[in-house]
């Protein structure tokens, strides 16, 4: 494993939830001054490849975050090594790396709302069939877990 925390966020896609949390992670980290790898992945295959959603640029830039650069990939089988630390954004993902990871996987799986007092066991929602206003939501989500995870390795 490596010595710095290594994060990654895991949606379904990757296209929407989990590079918005790579994002808002990476601005945390930085104005932390916190040594991360970051990176985020999703279970399903539909989007490799592609930018995030439009709608996840466009509420990451209105925080002065850009994830323009971001590039949706596949969860891989060295990631479960790869990574210390494996957040799932909602139960069904979590679900699905559990039973993906291989029986060597020394990272941590694990719910990414359940570092946020109050919302344990809560997804966080996807945005993708709806409006600017669960992009929003969404962002408000994974800011508050990048904030929670930036005070557990400060």
């Amino acid at each position: 494993m490596n010595e710095a925390p290594a994060i990654l966020f895991v949606c379904l896609g990757n296209i929407c939830r989990s590079p918005l949390a790579e994002g808002a992670l990476r601005t945390a980290a930085r104005e932390a001054g916190l040594a991360l790898e970051i990176d985020s992945a999703g279970t399903g295959d539909w989007h490799v490849g592609n930018p995030p959603d439009p709608r996840a640029i466009e509420v990451a830039r209105e925080q002065g975050v850009d994830i323009t650069t971001l590039r949706a990939r596949q969860v891989a089988y060295d990631d479960f090594t790869r990574f210390t630390h494996i957040f799932a954004l909602d139960a069904d993902n979590l679900r699905d790396l559990r039973q993906l990871a291989p029986g060597e996987t020394t990272a941590e799986i694990a719910l990414l709302l359940d570092l946020v007092p109050g919302r344990e066991g809560q997804a966080v929602a996807d945005p993708y069939h709806g409006g600017a206003e669960g992009f929003a939501q969404t962002w408000a989500d994974v800011n508050a877990a990048a904030q929670a995870l930036v005070a557990r390795f400060s």
